[in-house]
């Protein structure tokens, strides 16, 4: 090999989104175009399933990532890097750190899915057509060269900036100069290869970079270290070991493997090169961790530090507490009678208070919601902060029988009424339904809803003060306020015993002083 490149920097997958740079503008209007919509739409599903759309790129800020690079030779480029595919499945099993979104419990590394989505240029009119996402694992290894990688993302996919003050390459090399090559690594610079080719130019002398953007960020600067052990571990001791897998190891199951563990992080089951299906944790613990401490020694890395940091992660794996599973059992732990922001505020606190200790991730205790500062109040400022939204609604030509059951099954003193589109357009309460029985019998009920409904129904945005909701359900005497979007299509409901919850909490909160 020609030699790792100790460039370890934690870089922002979204830094395009919250960078103010004309070129981050360029791009976002590139992107708009190619897509020909102005809604970039999310769909991922884990435990729980996120269903957003948003006006701009912007949520692939919400990716950080800890980007490492090795440096290789031209020649020995193909099998490295495909190497580097490889072992991505395991690796990623290893370090998963980003299981929730907006509150959602979705894949262990929701990164991947999120990312692929947030920049994802294709149209939907289309679906005969088969077409590549710019955020991918690849569509095969590499044969021949980097070329196979450069020329297919060339003729693949649309360029998205350019500028006037090009260098021509051949005078560059006619003057025995490095070429910069500027073209090709703007372009290279819009298509997101989960492992990356990078050409560079280090003290006027061209090289080839391998960029592994797969490993997440955190949760402390000693777990990121482990994780870009373990990957340069692994590509030099199974580079001696087994040579290029392009030989004997199918890639779509590569592919298949990384989807497995950034869903299910250790465990998920990887097929490897015996042709065996194994459980990750224990694939990495009998094979992997062994050969990549071998290959760390072998490169010329310290003993010690070999042996310290990838003990840190044999002590991770072995004890299955990656960063994402101590998010999920301290989210799972906390009380459900808080609401959804004091609880991501509380697993926000505990993180930042354990990154100021000197304990790795797996050593970290769970998060507790006492954990949220004085302030944790805040939190309950604007409406969409403590609202409920696992609704139970009726549609507006369904019968007043159907309603008054729901409310009577689910224990409720109002239902929402909406239309086919999800609009809010009329609400009935316990009391409404108490004047219709009075006045009709049993042959006289078989009405829609929409005839008995309150069609005024006041409502409020998620974005509303809580002092404005609580001011405006005392002065109307409502017991209930229906939540709306932009769109005035409901997204959830406040009501008296929210309010008595809050304040049952705020009490207690100053109680402890």
């Amino acid at each position: 090999m020609t030699g790792i490149l100790p460039t370890l920097r934690v870089a922002d997958m979204g830094e395009q989104a919250m960078t103010d740079n004309p070129r981050y503008r360029a791009l976002e209007e590139a992107f708009r175009k190619l897509r020909g919509v102005d809604a970039y739409r999310f769909r991922i599903k884990g435990v729980d399933e996120l269903i957003l759309q948003h006006q701009s790129f912007i949520l692939e800020a919400c990716n950080t990532s800890f980007q490492v690079h090795l440096q290789v030779g031209a020649a020995e480029f193909p099998s490295l890097y495909n190497l580097a595919q490889l072992v991505s499945a395991p690796v990623l099993a290893a370090a998963v750190n980003s299981p929730l979104l907006f509150g959602k419990r979705l894949w262990q590394e929701t990164r991947l899915a999120l990312f692929q989505q947030s920049v994802d240029t294709r149209k939907e009119e289309l679906p005969q057509r088969e077409f590549r996402p710019r955020v991918s694992f690849g569509t095969d290894w590499v044969r021949n060269s980097v070329l196979d990688i450069f020329r297919e993302d060339i003729a693949r996919f649309r360029a998205l900036l350019g500028t006037e003050a090009w260098e021509d390459p051949f005078e560059a090399i006619e003057a025995g100069r490095a070429p910069s090559l500027d073209a090709l690594r703007l372009h290279n610079g819009t298509v997101y290869r989960w492992n990356r080719a990078c050409y560079g130019i280090s003290d006027g002398r061209a090289h080839l970079r391998i960029e592994n953007r797969i490993l997440p960020a955190g949760p402390t600067p000693a777990d990121e270290v482990a994780n870009a052990a373990l990957w340069f571990g692994l590509l030099h001791g199974l580079a001696a070991r087994i040579g290029d897998p392009a030989d004997s190891f199918s890639f779509d199951q590569a592919k298949a493997n990384l989807l497995a563990a950034a869903q299910q992080g250790l465990d998920s089951q990887i097929v490897w090169i015996d042709g065996e299906r194994h459980p990750a944790r224990e694939l990495l613990l009998e094979q992997l961790l062994p050969i990549a401490e071998e290959g760390l020694v072998g490169a010329g890395f310290d003993a010690g530090d070999a042996s310290h940091y990838l003990g840190l992660l044999r002590a991770r794996v072995a004890s299955g507490r990656t960063g994402a599973r101590w998010l999920l059992d301290s989210l799972a732990g906390m009380d459900k009678k808080s609401s959804d922001g004091q609880r991501m505020a509380a697993l926000v606190a505990a993180t930042l208070n354990r990154q100021g200790g000197d304990r790795p991730g797996h050593e970290w205790d769970p998060a507790q919601l006492e954990e949220v500062s004085a302030t944790w109040k805040d939190h309950y400022e604007a409406v969409g902060d403590y609202m409920f939204r696992d609704l139970f609604t009726v549609h507006q030509d369904e019968l007043v029988d159907l309603a008054a059951n729901v409310m009577d099954w689910q224990h409720l003193r109002h239902v929402p009424v909406e239309d086919d589109d999800h609009h809010l357009v009329g609400l009935v309460t316990h009391r409404t339904l108490l004047r219709f029985f009075a006045r009709h019998d049993g042959a006289q009920r078989a009405v829609p809803v929409g005839q008995i409904m309150e069609k005024q129904a006041i409502t409020v945005h998620p974005e509303t003060p809580a002092l404005q909701a609580i001011a405006l359900m005392r002065d109307r005497k409502f017991s209930c306020l229906p939540v709306v979007d932009a769109d005035k299509r409901l997204v959830g409901m406040l009501s008296e015993h929210d309010f008595i919850q809050i304040a049952a909490q705020l009490l207690e909160q100053k109680l402890r002083g």
